[in-house]
């Protein structure tokens, strides 16, 4: 099971005018510890800025599943009620779940949450998706990814034909 961080991180931003204005930012990202997550935010953040940071917070996140979409430019948080039957009492049990859904509106959130959720088999609900203030999520790679998408199987339609001499 994956454990989201959520660190918020002081810096000053270069701003289009060129001006310099201190902000503090949100990011997400998997770590398995608060120490590998100040790790992995420290050197993620060298690449959006020179300047010097300070990691203001680092919290276990309830996100518990991130979905990422093309057209999305924003992040926003959909809480899930999974509703359930208690066999013994009869009486209906919802246990929530929090996802992270890009999307550039509450209406293509909503939509995008859904299709995340397609597969599902039991009920649920989304009584509420919020925009969130994560700016970036940064998910754990190992470099097993690069090398297994170079070795993906081509279908026979792209595959090369070769002639026979």
């Amino acid at each position: 099971m994956v454990t989201w961080y959520e660190c918020k991180v002081k810096y000053r931003k270069t701003l289009d005018t060129g001006e310099q204005k201190p902000v503090t930012e949100t990011y997400l990202l998997d770590a398995v510890s608060y120490s590998e997550a100040e790790a992995r935010i420290t050197e993620e953040m060298k690449a959006y800025t020179e300047e010097e940071f300070k990691i203001t917070n680092i919290k276990v996140s309830n996100i518990t599943e991130v979905y990422t979409f093309d057209k999305g430019d924003r992040w926003f948080k959909s809480k899930i009620s999974l509703i359930a039957i208690d066999e013994e009492s009869g009486k209906e049990r919802k246990t929530n779940i929090y996802f992270l859904v890009q999307a550039n509106d509450v209406k293509e959130a909503f939509d995008n949450t859904n299709e995340a959720m397609k597969d599902t088999l039991g009920d649920y609900t989304i009584p509420t998706i919020a925009e969130s203030p994560i700016l970036e999520v940064f998910p754990y790679f190992t470099g097993e990814e690069e090398q297994l998408e170079r070795f993906k199987v081509i279908s026979k339609e792209e595959a090369p034909v070769l002639e026979e001499e």
